[in-house]
């Protein structure tokens, strides 16, 4: 994701990401994407079991584990998240978040596996205003565009893509929002746009989904959560700032 000079009257990427939050972070109490069930987000933040992958992508993913991404995937969407959301003076990074965890619980979930989406022909290039048009589901775009990209880094830098060093992945993530590097299996654009939404909706996204560890990116902002109500905080509050310890969904079972 790029940055401009604030000088030039632009807003800094963190500036985005707490304007973006005031805005969305009550609707991120669920999933933007919105089609994984009850039993695929739930269950895993309460204490069930997940199914483990190697042992490596456990080691990445934490006590959990990834169910979607294998280690090189999982790998270089930790290093992805953590350039386009670093950790910084204002808050915690991406990475530091979880929101790898998210993403992978949504590629591993029905949202990954297109359950809402149509995916029947005919297929062609559409407008903006469209919508989707690939015959990919999302974790099906999400992996060949990993692929794609991997392949660009080791013949250009020799490398894998969370083996670059910060400003090389930085270079990286900049020239696919620019549209400068051409994938040759999916639409460049369509590719980070995806993964940049997945990256901002783990960031804000409820605790119970994955991401947004500790609530920390609701504290960054100021978001008390999923409250149930707030009516008796209207008269001592009214015009003073209101300041209290942000909750999730599962506080309130």
């Amino acid at each position: 994701m790029s940055t401009r000079d604030k000088s030039q009257g632009d807003v800094g990427r963190r500036d985005f990401l707490k304007l973006f939050g005031v805005a969305g972070a009550a609707a991120s109490t669920l999933p933007l994407g919105g089609s994984a069930s009850a039993n695929e987000t739930v269950a895993p933040a309460i204490g069930k079991p997940r199914h483990h992958g190697t042992d490596a992508a456990k080691s990445h993913a934490g006590d959990w584990g990834y169910e979607f991404f294998n280690v090189d995937e999982s790998g270089f969407i930790e290093a992805a998240v953590d350039t386009l959301i670093p950790s910084d003076s204002t808050g915690p990074g991406a990475k530091e978040l979880g929101v790898a965890n998210y993403i992978d619980r949504q590629m591993a979930g029905g949202y990954g596996k297109g359950d809402r989406l149509y995916l029947e022909g005919p297929f062609g290039e559409g407008t903006p205003e469209q919508g989707y048009q690939l015959p990919m589901t999302p974790s099906e775009l999400i992996r060949a565009g990993i692929a794609d990209v991997s392949v660009y880094v080791q013949k250009n830098h020799k490398s894998t893509f969370d083996g670059l060093s910060a400003k090389d992945r930085a270079a990286v993530i900049a020239d696919l929002d620019g549209k400068k590097i051409e994938l040759p299996t999916v639409p460049t654009a369509t590719f980070f746009g995806l993964l940049l939404q997945l990256t901002i909706e783990g960031y804000f996204a409820d605790p119970m989904y994955g991401g947004n560890k500790d609530r920390a990116a609701w504290k960054m902002i100021g978001f008390p959560g999923a409250g149930a109500m707030y009516m008796d905080e209207i008269e001592p509050f009214r015009n003073k700032p209101y300041t209290a310890e942000p909750k999730g969904i599962q506080d309130l079972i």
